[in-house]
């Protein structure tokens, strides 16, 4: 295999390895690492043939209109080859230097196991870390392939970590066994290792494009079923607490009430809320440091966004594969700096409650079968349909967290308020009624008294 074929023609599927990542010191693991083999999926083919592609334009660039690097250019790949691997005698080997993000980064193996035995293990590193400031940190998301001749049998190994001053290392302790080397990862004595590195430059206001494109097309078949797994726990939440209020007849009876009460007005104004205020609780939410997912999510969230956006704009070209028509009836739009409810609320929570989600496809990343003479436009096809619909799950769940958001934080606590202030009217309407009657009391007790002692005067 030349160097230019790079890791984007390896065969890549989604098993979860044993071997999860660790620094060079810790018997921890990092959650979300995983091991990649040839053996499930068809070989992902380039998109270098010049080939037009059909994906969701968001999915195509990793322009945010933000300043700043953007992922492509925090993005690299590596290819080392340790010759004479055989004769290696030292305990440690380190490659060359590469800079990747603005960092310089190396890849440093021990031939005979990082106090393991019979393994090689495998971590990437912060070059000169000793020299680097207190309070450094950078998160990276970063593969590690393990070459051999046969593509199929090639290793790739995945992990999202954030590396800091004392914690400038991160890899796999038992990355692989050393008897099965000799099975082609060792050619002509040489073993080919190669890296691919995205730094992320992480924001906390609103959802960001995290990974180059090419990078994160050739990692969208192995996290889709993850990914999607994620969407559905968190929706499946979401339905759950509306359906309590929806199927607690009596509750439901005395929203409506309250809601069909107050005047349009006031419906309107409750309707809406900043569209800052919920992003920054959509980063919060979804992006977890330690999970691989993360970066995926936070993509589809990002082209999810710029969907619905785009659809509430209108802008033909900037849909493709997500045409207008295509899509579901919107429940949020877009107005300056707002995110508005485009219908009654009723509706629009009746609706979230029967359908969060597209429909999943039936032909997903790991029940997809390839043609034998097929395999290139197989793949394009499969992996555009694999991104359009995470750009479906992002803007369905945007959609879903905005109403969630709105009703859970205005609308509902209105209502709560209104039921509180009604029940306090009750209380104080009952001690009013109370007081009037035990005064009506005392004022016949009074009465029957006065007239007792009119009548022994009289006698």
């Amino acid at each position: 295999m030349s160097v230019g074929e790079g890791i984007s023609k390896w065969e890549i599927a989604g098993t979860v390895s044993e071997e999860t990542g660790v620094g060079r010191s810790m018997e921890g693991f990092s959650s979300g690492q995983h091991c990649q083999s040839g053996e499930t999926l068809a070989e992902l083919q380039s998109f270098e043939s010049g080939t037009p592609s059909t994906s969701p334009l968001d999915w195509e660039t990793d322009d945010d209109n933000e300043e700043g690097p953007k992922p492509s250019e925090l993005y690299g790949k590596y290819t080392w080859r340790v010759e004479k691997f055989s004769e290696l005698k030292k305990r440690e080997l380190c490659s060359n230097q590469f800079e990747v993000g603005g960092h310089k980064w190396c890849i440093l193996i021990y031939p005979q196991g990082c106090y393991v035995c019979h393994h090689l293990s495998l971590f990437l590193c912060v070059a000169n870390h000793e020299k680097l400031l207190p309070g450094w940190s950078h998160l990276a998301q970063f593969t590690i392939a393990v070459v051999n001749k046969d593509p199929k049998k090639s290793k790739c190994f995945d992990t999202l970590h954030r590396f800091q001053k004392n914690e400038h290392d991160w890899g796999w302790k038992k990355i692989m066994d050393l008897t099965i080397m000799p099975d082609g990862f060792i050619d002509a004595d040489t073993l080919i290792i190669k890296a691919q590195v995205q730094v992320i430059r992480e924001r906390s206001e609103r959802p960001f494009r995290c990974l180059d494109c090419q990078y994160r097309r050739e990692l969208v078949p192995v996290y889709l079923t993850n990914v999607e797994r994620n969407y559905w726990r968190f929706l499946e939440e979401k339905r759950s607490k509306l359906g309590k209020l929806m199927y607690d007849k009596a509750r439901w009876s005395s929203f409506r009430t309250f809601w069909l009460g107050i005047d349009q007005n006031a419906r309107h104004q409750m309707s809406r809320e900043k569209i800052d205020v919920i992003l920054k609780a959509v980063v919060k939410h979804f992006f977890i440091e330690k999970e691989i997912t993360s970066t995926f999510v936070m993509d589809s969230l990002y082209s999810g966004l710029k969907a619905l956006k785009d659809h509430t704009m209108c802008k033909k070209g900037r849909l493709k594969l997500l045409e207008a028509e295509e899509m579901p009836a919107p429940m949020v739009r877009v107005e300056k700096d707002m995110f508005v409810l485009v219908d009654d609320v009723l509706l629009l929570l009746e609706r979230a409650a029967m359908d969060l989600l597209p429909p999943k496809d039936e032909k997903g990343p790991q029940n997809r079968t390839k043609d034998g003479n097929s395999g290139e436009d197989f793949n394009k096809d499969s992996i555009q349909c694999d991104e359009r619909r995470l750009t479906e799950l992002g803007h369905r769940t945007v959609e879903i967290f905005v109403l969630a958001h709105i009703f859970s934080n205005k609308i509902e606590v209105a209502y709560e308020e209104a039921v509180a202030l009604k029940k306090q009217e009750e209380l104080i309407r009952e001690e009013e009624e109370s007081w009037l009657a035990e005064s009506e009391q005392k004022a016949k007790r009074g009465a029957a008294k006065k007239e007792k002692k009119s009548q022994k005067t009289r006698f």
